[in-house]
């Protein structure tokens, strides 16, 4: 009996134990299984977990560098860099709104901006700043089941809850305007980019009050900018182009190209003329930050990767101080115009053998409300950009487009110049010859500038042969296109190639009725610009190669003390195409132009027959249509006078083409040749003693007849 309790007893002491031991067993078998996951997890995986903790993501930013400046031939800045301070707002990767206008708040009581340009969206992005908690109220409930709907955008809907602002709510005052000004610049840039809060009127103690605190303001920085600057004044100012503003950036047609080049929102680039066409060379390339952030958006490490460079400076073909004097030249022309409506000139200066323009200017009267001249401005671009009837000019291109279409050669050019009328025509007769009948060699067409001879020439490309007085004109329209093809070999109808944008074509009147088209023979029909009578001129001067013309012809680095540095380029000239005429015929044409100047009939032979060195070209004029800016003689008929001209004539290095329109009664003779040969005086070293003379002293020069045509 004994034996059997004494047993159960046994039995019962022994079944804790187990429970416990089983319960160690567990736990000893978890701790295994912990201390095996967190060998695994340092062993195995300890440097990815580690990386992991201590990732870093790298932004790289880009900042501006100086824009390169803009030389004269002989190294005289004509655009420059004016440095001035500039604060500067580096946004933060990290930065959230509230924070940005903490810090604008911060600095309205150490700097002053202007707010006046301040748009309603501005100050509703503010208020959505300020009141975050109250932008999801602006919603309807309907606006709110069409966006869960539709699911609209992120920034569609902010649209449409900014449309729900009220007015009342947007009444800031000046003071708050600061702020949001400030706030509305910071808010503008990505994240590590950079933007200037102010760059205008900084003063020495805004920068010493935000020195003092740049600690507390994240981002912010005290910088230097620039401006353009033009110590050479006004002169060329409108072809050296123009520069956005940091406020404006990039133009609107270019920024995705822009932004493809690696350029931001709010940079500084060229928008016209030389400023634009070398915008990669002024611009230099950036300096190239690096900046890494950890997981929490805070900024690390900072390298400069890359230090920059600095634009390139240009170096024009133009002399200022030759360019000075040809201003003057048609500056005090156009001051001496005493005809109503006469009131521009246009000079080109052209090296015909490189294409280098030695001066280019245009000068037009000022006019008040009444049009009463209040003085001359500034019109360069007019001569790259503006076009008008040349006349007589044309008549040289007339003469080589024969001979190259075969109508005449160098054995068979001559043609009788008389009085010609076609049926239901006005007659058509040269200014020398009203009645008579004489022969002209081609020569002595261009000496005389006989419209009878371009006439018939013309009638001969078209497919007429022989001329009846009162009989009919029947030639191939197709004349038209012929002449122009031709004309574009010479620059007359094209672009002439300038390195500049946006150059003038001229104008294609287009095809019109058979006379019109004996017309445009003599330069009465397309219009062309002053720029290209350069290049035609100096086609014809430099033995048939058609060259574009050019502004910039070398491109420097800046030196160590910001002056021009060492060449890195040289702009090659440009050969656009050549005149299919052999060397013998070009030869002869230039006769006919040295007769012109020289001749016992020549045009400008009075001008031009002792002046040293000889000068060959051509008049001309032109029946037009007034269409400058007084409304008063708009579409009255007026008459241009032009010339175009090179020297020395036996080894051309200068071209002069002048261009003088509008004149409604008759202009003094000779008056664009006269304009040419002080330019010439100006080239050589000359004192004029045949300056442009006073118009009122010159009435009995004017020509008796208003239908004179040379």
């Amino acid at each position: 009996m004994l034996t059997k309790r004494k047993l159960k007893k046994k039995k019962k002491k022994s079944h804790i134990p187990f429970r416990l031991n089983l319960l160690f067993l567990i736990v000893f078998f978890s701790f295994i299984a912990l201390i095996s996951r967190l060998a695994y997890i340092q062993l195995v995986k300890g440097d990815e977990f580690v990386a992991l903790v201590q990732r870093t993501e790298t932004t790289t930013a880009k900042k501006s560098v100086p824009r390169g400046s803009i030389y004269d031939s002989q190294g005289r800045i004509l655009v420059g860099n004016k440095p001035k301070l500039a604060i500067n707002y580096t946004r933060p990767a990290d930065v959230k709104a509230s924070t940005m206008l903490e810090t604008a708040k911060k600095l309205t009581t150490l700097i002053s901006v202007d707010a006046s340009e301040l748009k309603e969206r501005d100050l509703k992005d503010y208020w959505v700043a300020t009141n975050p908690d109250k932008v999801d109220s602006l919603l309807t409930a309907e606006e709110k089941k069409r966006i869960a709907k539709e699911n609209l955008s992120t920034s569609k809907t902010y649209e449409m809850q900014l449309e729900h602002i009220p007015a009342d709510e947007l009444n800031y005052s000046d003071a708050e305007k600061q702020v949001i000004a400030i706030f509305t610049k910071m808010n503008s840039a990505y994240a590590l980019s950079t933007v200037t809060l102010k760059n205008e009127g900084v003063t020495e103690q805004e920068v010493a009050k935000i020195s003092e605190r740049l600690g507390e303001l994240r981002g912010v920085d005290v910088d230097s900018d620039w401006d353009r600057e033009y110590p050479m004044g006004d002169m060329l100012k409108t072809i050296l182009g123009t520069v956005s503003s940091e406020k404006t950036g990039l133009p609107s047609d270019k920024v995705k190209s822009l932004l493809a080049q690696g350029y931001s929102l709010n940079d500084r680039v060229g928008t016209s003329y030389l400023e634009e066409q070398y915008e990669t060379v002024l611009s230099g390339t950036k300096t190239v930050v690096k900046s890494q952030t950890n997981t929490k958006g805070e900024v690390v490490n900072t390298t400069e990767t890359y230090p920059g460079k600095g634009g390139s400076n240009l170096v024009l073909t133009i002399d200022t101080e030759f360019q000075k004097k040809i201003e003057e030249i048609a500056k005090k022309s156009v001051e001496e115009m005493t005809d109503p409506a006469a009131d521009r000139v246009y000079i080109v200066v052209m090296n015909p053998k490189n294409g280098d323009i030695l001066g280019i200017t245009g000068k037009k009267k000022k006019f008040d409300e009444n049009f009463h001249s209040t003085g001359v401005e500034d019109d360069a671009l007019g001569a790259i950009n503006n076009s008008f009837g040349m006349g007589s000019v044309v008549k040289p291109a007339t003469v080589l487009s024969g001979y190259m279409d075969g109508a005449i050669t160098l054995e068979d050019n001559t043609i009788v110049d008389e009085p010609i009328e076609f049926e239901a025509s006005k007659p058509k007769s040269s200014w020398f010859n009203r009645n008579g009948k004489m022969e002209l060699t081609d020569l002595d067409a261009l000496e005389r500038s006989s419209n009878v001879y371009m006439i018939k020439l013309a009638m001969k490309m078209g497919g007429q042969t022989t001329y009846e007085k009162g009989g009919r004109l029947n030639i191939n329209l197709s004349l038209f296109d012929k002449l122009r093809e031709y004309y574009a070999q010479f620059g007359l109808g094209v672009r002439t190639g300038i390195d500049l944008p946006n150059e003038g074509k001229g104008y294609n009147g287009g095809t019109a009725n058979a006379f019109s088209a004996l017309d445009f023979a003599f330069g009465q029909f397309d219009l062309y610009t002053p720029l290209q009578l350069a290049q035609y001129m100096s086609t014809i001067a430099n033995g048939g190669t058609r060259i574009a013309p050019r502004l910039v012809k070398e491109i420097h680095e800046t030196s160590p003390s910001g002056g021009i540095g060492n060449l890195e380029d040289v702009v090659p000239t440009k050969i656009m195409n050549s005149i299919q005429v052999s060397k013998e015929i070009l030869d002869h044409i230039k006769e006919g132009l040295y007769r012109v100047t020289h001749g016992e009939n020549g045009t400008s032979a009075t001008t031009f027959r002792t002046y040293s060195p000889q000068v060959a070209g051509k008049t001309g004029t032109t029946e037009a249509f007034y269409s400058g800016p007084n409304p008063a003689y708009t579409n009255e008929a007026v008459e241009n006078s032009t010339f175009i001209s090179y020297a020395p004539y036996d080894n051309p290095e200068i071209v002069v083409a002048v261009v003088a329109p509008y004149f409604k009664d008759g202009y003094p003779s000779d008056y664009a040749a006269k304009v040419a040969k002080q330019v010439y005086d100006a080239y050589f070293g000359k004192t004029s003693s045949s300056s442009q003379t006073n118009e009122a002293t010159v009435n009995s020069q004017i020509r008796q007849q208003q239908n004179n045509r040379r």
